[in-house]
């Protein structure tokens, strides 16, 4: 499949995930409370790179937690040969009861996974706050959900793919826009 075209490169991710930083940092009057939570997989990273962003600007550690939504989701299914759902990890650092949580993914589409991962979080506790902060937000959604950070908004059509690839997992930070056919 072929791109239609990169969204964003390297320097302007960096861009969005520094203005996201300083939003965050704006509306929640500092570091206090505040907790990032990535959803797996390509939020997690995302989550760490503000959570660094951040200490940067402010010289405060925010912890970082990872999400596992598997068990959450209502398309649940099975990944593996046994026909059961495969598990990852959901590690949270620290307690989320009245804490301001930062839910951090890649793309926001239908909203889905960001119900799911409510659900998630609220299993673990009753947070202050639930916020969330995607990278993309893509439209389409059939939940009544929004970001509240948001690095750049891509209106796209229902046969249109958006595929984010992070340093991390990929080897490269890019952006690209495909048709799907």
């Amino acid at each position: 499949m072929e791109a239609k075209a990169q969204v964003l490169d390297a320097p302007a991710m960096r861009r969005a995930l520094t203005r996201i930083s300083h939003e965050i940092l704006e509306k929640n009057k500092g570091t206090d409370s505040l907790i990032l939570v990535g959803i797996k997989t390509r939020g997690v990273p995302i989550a760490r790179r503000l959570a660094s962003k951040i200490e940067e600007i402010e010289g405060v550690s925010v912890p970082v937690g990872e999400l596992d939504i598997t068990l959450y989701r209502d398309d649940l299914t099975v990944s593996n040969n046994r026909g059961e759902p495969e598990i990852k990890d959901t590690r949270i650092p620290h307690d989320v009861t009245g804490k301001n949580i930062i839910l951090v993914d890649d793309v926001l589409y239908t909203g889905r996974t960001v119900r799911a991962a409510l659900d998630a979080i609220i299993d673990k506790g009753r947070p202050g706050q639930i916020q969330l902060a995607v990278l993309i937000d893509r439209g389409h959604r059939e939940f009544p959900i929004r970001a509240d950070y948001v690095g750049k908004n891509i209106p796209t059509s229902l046969n249109e793919v958006i595929n984010v690839e992070l340093e991390e997992i990929d080897g490269l930070d890019e952006v690209k826009i495909y048709e799907n056919k």
